[in-house]
């Protein structure tokens, strides 16, 4: 199954009280059998948590650690125990993470760190020069993204190279090298706009290739997408739920709700019991669209929707006390799942 619907599992038990045991079932139902045997007892375990930055454990490693296998706790202090060494002291334990998530572990309980680097200089050329079949073109991406700090350095991540191939070739094709897009915010706007040409062109009766067109007949998707990206990366939230879709007016049950551009950011999958799961393409394109909802939330003055940024109601906020809530809101995640949100506002506000 997919590693999302295990996040999924995770963050929906979170609360609850359950031993060791009860909680490897939750994902592994051929152990139930096992529960009365000597796998705890005898045997070397390894476990795997796979991506600590889309769970929303507290973890408090002053707490109390769990030392019995039979004893029922709260996830998080099982998680804490097993990390700690209490819990299973001849345990093998592997965490991913996002950086800033995985600082939450105290340094005394980390044997080895390994960051993962995604690809070297020599990596991101290979990749433009494989996915772009012009050789001339390629030639002419790889030059401009050179001169690009911000770019190149983000080019390490391979779906960002991607975006940036997608994006460049479109306007390379299209114009002249003048005018091509350079900021972070204008590479995910003209990605946007791409996807809502493809949608455009393999879905509608009339493929209408002007901004305004495109920004009209895909406006009421635009916002659904971007009010759910936000309201779930208020929580912490990668993956969703039906529900989750529901909430913000959009019907899972429609195939032609996930066609065309939908079906370029957005992806469903299945996690654990044959459970439908959604999520973005990469988080990166969650964080610019819940960027997207702000800012039209702030034009719309729709105060409701921006209360996460004050600690009391407001009204007729400031463009600058917006930003400078949204800086301080960003500061206080120890997670840092705001620091690439927080960069699109100031792109979008910027570019606007």
């Amino acid at each position: 199954k997919s590693q999302s619907g295990y996040t999924l599992e995770i963050n929906r038990i979170k609360d609850r009280e359950v031993n060791l045991h009860e909680f490897l079932l939750e994902f592994c139902d051929e152990l139930k059998d096992l529960e009365k045997s000597k796998l705890y007892t005898e045997y070397k375990l390894a476990f795997i948590f796979d991506g600590l930055d889309e769970s929303r454990l507290p973890l408090k490693f002053e707490s109390e650690a769990l030392k019995m296998v039979e004893k029922r706790l709260s996830v998080d202090v099982l998680f804490t125990s097993l990390v700690k060494g209490k819990l299973l002291p001849s345990a093998l334990i592997w965490v991913t993470s996002r950086p800033a998530a995985a600082n939450q572990i105290p340094p005394e309980y980390v044997g080895l760190f390994t960051e993962v680097r995604g690809f070297t200089d020599q990596q991101k050329e290979q990749y433009f020069r494989k996915r772009i079949t012009d050789e001339n073109l390629a030639i002419k991406i790889i030059s401009h993204i050179k001169t690009s700090r911000s770019l190149y350095i983000m080019c390490h991540i391979p779906v960002f190279c991607w975006i940036t191939a997608t994006v460049l070739q479109d306007i390379l094709i299209k114009n002249s090298e003048e005018n091509i897009s350079t900021t972070l915010t204008e590479m995910y706007i003209h990605f946007l706009l791409i996807q809502m040409n493809m949608k455009s062109q393999k879905y509608d009766e009339k493929a209408e290739r002007q901004r305004k067109k495109l920004l009209r007949l895909n406006k009421e998707m635009i916002l659904k997408l971007a009010k759910l990206a936000f309201e779930q990366l208020k929580q912490e939230n990668i993956v969703f739920c039906e529900d989750n879709l529901e909430e913000c007016g959009i019907d899972a049950s429609k195939d032609t709700e996930f066609t065309g551009m939908i079906a370029e950011i957005f992806k469903m999958e299945y996690g654990l019991h044959e459970t439908k799961v959604y999520c973005f393409v990469h988080l990166s394109v969650q964080e610019f669209l819940a960027a997207v909802h702000v800012f039209v939330c702030y034009l719309n003055k729709n105060m409701q929707e921006l209360q996460f940024f004050f600690d009391k109601p407001e009204e007729n906020v400031t463009l600058q006390k917006l930003l400078q809530k949204a800086v301080d809101k960003a500061m206080e995640s120890r997670k840092g799942h705001l620091d690439l949100f927080l960069r699109f506002l100031m792109g979008i506000s910027l570019e606007s």
